[in-house]
C-alpha cells in the first residue's frame, strides 16, 4: 500500500516574502526571530493583554481573544487582506489541522509550514498513525480500531485487554485528552473528561505501558521525495499527566544498539509516507526489557526542538524555512546544521520548562500579574520567552501556562546537570507561582543525576519532590536576601512584587453617592447604587455588573448593566479572587475550588444528598477539564451564584454542605431505588 501523498496534495514550494506567525508565547518569539535572519517580513497577532511575543515583529495585529488563534476564516481574512504567502502555526492551535492547510492554500494561496493536509490526515490522528506503524512493522500497544464516543465500546474493549488502559482523544494535543485507568470504578469519569477534551468527542483506548518505561521521541526532517533525515532522540520522561517538564537530548539510556532500532522506526515510517517538513515520531521504551512500542507522531515543531537544536548546533526553524521553500532536506541539514547529523551528538542538553503552576495546589494554574523576573545567563546556557523586560505580563486562563525555556548545554551529562542547578539558582519570578521550586528538587535528586527517571518517576516521587523543592527555595532565599538588604537600603519590598487581588465586590454591596459640584455651594444629592449581580470582578482593571441605581427624588431605581474599565489599571488584573465567596479548606463541609479556572457545569443543586469524593463541579484549566470533589457527605444547603463559562478563582466555594444522619441518608437513598 502507498501511503505517500499525491503532488496534488502538497502545496507549492516557493520562496516566502511575507510570514504570519499564527501563534503566541515563547514560540511565536522564536519564529519570528528565525524568520527575520532570513529576512522574511513577519506578521504577529496579539490580544490585549498577551504582546510580549511580538517584539521583533515587522507588523503587529490585534486579535478579539484567544479563539482568534483557532478561527481559521479569521485567519485567511488576514492572509488575503495583508498578501501574505505563508503562515507558520507554531505548535498547539491549529498546527496539526489538515483543514487549515488546505483551506489556507486553496482559498489564500498562502503556504502553512509543515507536512501538507495529506499527511497531516494520516499522523496527526493517533490511530491513523497506529496504523501507519503496524504498516511498517513497528510496534504497537493494544488499542481500538476505531474512535468511539460511547462509554459502552470503551468499557468493553478495558475488560477485554485488562486494566491498566490509556484513554486517548484522538485529535487532542500537549497532555489534553488523555487519562489512565488502573481500575473500572474510574473509567466512567476518566472517558467523560477524555471525550471532552477531544475536539472530535471521541477517544481510543490503549493497553498502558507506564513501569519501567521511558519517553523517547526521534526528530524527523523530510522533503516530500522520500528522503528523510534524523537529528537524534529527545528523552522526556520526567512528566506528569502526561505533560512534559524536564527534556533532554540525546537519551540517557545506554544501550546505543537500543535506541538505534527505535530511531530506524521512525526513519522508516518517515519515509514510508514521504514525509515533508519537521515531525517528532514518539516511542515508549523499557531498557531492561527491550521492548519499544510506537506512540504517535507530532506533525509539527515541538516544545522541545530546542534540546536537538543544541546538540547538532543548529536552526531547526530555519531548516523548516528552507525546506518550505524548496530545498532538499540535504541541503536545509547542510546550511543549518554545523556538525554532521550522521555522526552521534557529543553534547548534552536539558530543557526545563518555567511554568506558572502552583505546585502546591496540584499544580493547579497561577494566574496574575508578573511584577519581576529574573533569567540566568552564561556559558552554555539559552532563555526562550517571550516575558519582556519592564513591559506588564499577564498569565490568564486563556493560554498555555509556559513562561520561559532555559536550556542548558555541556561536553558531559554530568556538567549539564550542575549547569541546570546554577541556572535555576538565578532565575526568580514574582507576581505568579511557579514550579521552580520543583523544577529545583528534580535536577538534585539521584535518580535524574544518574539517569534513569521514568514515566512515572516524577508522580511517584511527587510528595518528597515538593517537599525537597520548598526546602531549597528557602534555602536559596535566605542566601540571597543580606544581598539584597545591603543593596537595596531599606526598599527591598520593590523586588518583591505586590498583590494582585481584586478589590472585594459581591451581590448587594450598596452605596450611598454624594455628588455635587465642588465650584458652588449648593448641597450635594445623594444618589444610590446597589449591585444586583457581579459577573466579573477584576476590579480596578475591569467591572462588569448588573445593578440598581436611583436618582435623587425616584420612584423606582433604574435597573442597569455596568461595565467599567479602568486604562491605567493593569487590564490583566484577571484573578477575580473576591468575585465570589471564599471556601475555608479545613471546613469539610466547604467544597472548595483548588485552582482557578472556568467553571464548565456544575453536578448537584441545592438539597441534593452529596456522598465522600463525589464530583461536585468541572472546572477547565487550559483546556483540560479538572473534578471538584467532596471530601465529605452531606447535603447540599448552598451553591455558588457562578455560572457555567465564568471565571472562578482559586478558593471559591462552589458548594457548602450539612451533615446528615447516616440512617436518613440510606433511608433516601432506598426510597429512590
Amino acid at each position: 500500500m502507498d501511503s505517500a501523498p499525491r503532488s496534488s496534495d502538497i502545496p507549492v514550494r516557493r520562496p516566502i516574502k511575507k510570514l504570519l506567525v499564527a501563534n503566541r508565547g515563547e514560540i511565536a518569539k522564536r519564529i519570528t526571530d528565525s524568520a527575520r535572519e532570513f529576512s522574511i517580513e513577519t506578521f504577529a497577532l496579539v490580544t490585549r493583554d498577551d504582546t510580549g511575543h511580538a517584539l521583533g515583529a515587522d507588523h503587529i495585529i490585534a486579535v478579539l481573544s484567544s479563539r482568534s488563534y483557532l478561527d481559521i476564516a479569521h485567519l485567511i481574512d488576514i492572509v488575503r487582506q495583508h498578501s501574505i504567502d505563508a503562515v507558520h502555526p507554531g505548535y498547539g492551535f491549529l498546527s496539526e489541522s489538515p483543514d487549515f492547510t488546505r483551506r489556507m492554500w486553496e482559498e489564500a494561496g498562502a503556504v502553512v509550514i509543515g507536512p501538507g493536509w495529506a499527511t497531516l490526515e494520516r499522523t496527526g490522528d493517533k490511530l491513523a498513525a497506529k496504523r501507519l506503524a503496524r504498516e511498517c512493522s513497528v510496534p504497537t500497544l493494544p488499542a481500538t480500531e476505531k474512535p468511539t464516543g460511547h462509554l459502552d465500546d470503551v468499557r468493553h474493549f478495558a475488560c477485554q485487554i485488562g486494566y491498566p488502559v490509556m484513554l486517548k482523544a484522538v485529535d487532542a494535543g500537549g497532555g489534553k485528552g488523555i487519562r489512565l485507568v488502573r481500575q473500572e470504578s474510574e473509567l466512567e469519569s476518566a472517558a467523560k473528561r477524555a471525550m471532552s477534551e477531544s475536539p472530535s468527542h471521541e477517544i481510543f483506548v490503549e493497553k498502558a505501558a507506564i513501569d519501567g518505561f521511558r519517553h523517547i521521541e526521534v526528530q524527523i526532517i523530510g522533503d516530500g521525495s522520500g528522503r528523510v533525515r534524523h537529528l537524534w532522540e529527545r528523552e522526556c520522561s520526567v512528566q506528569r499527566r502526561y505533560q512534559k517538564i524536564v527534556e533532554l537530548a540525546p537519551s540517557t539510556i545506554a544501550d546505543r544498539d537500543f535506541v538505534g532500532q527505535i530511531i530506524d522506526a521512525a526513519v522508516r515510517m518517515a519515509e514510508h509516507v514521504k514525509y515533508l517538513s519537521l515531525g517528532t515520531f514518539e516511542f515508549l521504551a523499557n531498557p531492561e526489557t527491550g521492548e519499544f512500542f510506537f506512540l504517535e507522531v507530532n506533525p509539527r515543531l515541538q516544545v522541545e526542538h530546542t534540546v536537538t537544536e543544541s546538540i547538532v548546533s543548529g536552526d531547526i526553524v530555519q531548516a523548516q524555512l528552507n525546506i518550505a521553500q524548496g530545498a532538499t532536506v540535504d541541503d536545509a541539514v547542510a546550511r543549518c546544521f554545523a556538525s554532521d547529523p550522521e555522526t552521534t551528538p557529543k553534547l548534552r542538553s536539558i530543557q526545563l520548562r518555567i511554568t506558572a503552576e502552583n505546585v502546591q495546589s496540584d499544580w493547579s494554574l497561577s494566574i496574575g500579574r508578573i511584577d519581576a523576573f529574573t533569567l540566568p545567563s552564561g556559558n552554555g546556557i539559552r532563555v526562550d520567552t517571550h516575558l519582556v523586560p519592564g513591559q506588564t505580563t499577564i498569565v490568564g486562563s486563556d493560554f498555555d501556562s509556559l513562561l520561559a525555556k532555559i536550556i542548558v548545554t555541556a561536553s558531559t551529562w554530568t556538567d549539564a546537570v550542575r549547569k541546570c542547578r546554577r541556572a535555576l539558582d538565578d532565575t526568580s519570578v514574582s507576581g505568579v507561582k511557579t514550579n521552580l521550586d520543583v523544577l529545583r528538587a528534580i535536577v538534585v535528586h539521584p535518580d535524574f543525576e544518574a539517569g534513569t527517571c521514568d514515566t512515572s518517576w516524577l508522580e511517584r516521587n511527587a510528595a518528597a519532590l515538593l517537599a525537597s523543592g520548598l526546602e531549597l527555595t528557602k534555602a536559596l532565599e535566605s542566601k540571597r536576601m543580606p544581598r539584597l538588604t545591603q543593596s537595596s537600603s531599606g526598599s527591598s519590598s520593590s523586588l518583591t512584587g505586590s498583590s494582585n487581588a481584586a478589590v472585594s465586590l459581591r451581590k448587594g454591596d450598596a452605596w450611598a453617592l454624594k455628588i455635587g459640584d465642588p465650584t458652588t455651594t449648593a448641597a450635594s444629592q445623594t444618589h444610590h447604587f446597589r449591585l444586583t449581580k457581579v459577573i466579573r470582578n477584576e476590579f480596578p482593571a475591569l467591572l462588569r455588573a448588573e445593578a440598581e441605581y436611583s436618582l435623587p427624588g425616584s420612584h423606582a431605581p433604574l435597573a442597569i448593566t455596568l461595565e467599567a474599565t479602568h486604562s491605567t489599571a493593569s487590564s490583566g488584573s484577571v484573578m477575580a479572587e473576591s468575585k465570589h465567596r471564599q471556601g475555608n479548606r479545613d471546613n469539610p463541609r466547604h467544597v472548595t475550588i483548588p485552582f482557578p479556572g472556568k467553571l464548565v457545569e456544575f453536578l448537584v443543586d441545592e438539597g441534593d444528598l452529596v456522598q465522600p469524593g463525589q464530583v461536585v463541579c468541572v472546572v477547565q484549566q487550559m483546556k483540560m477539564e479538572l473534578e471538584v470533589r467532596a471530601s465529605a457527605g452531606g447535603r447540599v444547603v448552598w451553591i455558588t451564584e457562578a455560572e457555567d463559562g465564568e471565571d472562578v478563582a482559586e478558593g471559591t466555594l462552589a458548594a457548602e454542605l450539612e451533615e446528615v444522619n447516616e440512617d436518613a441518608v440510606q433511608a433516601e437513598v432506598k426510597s429512590k431505588l
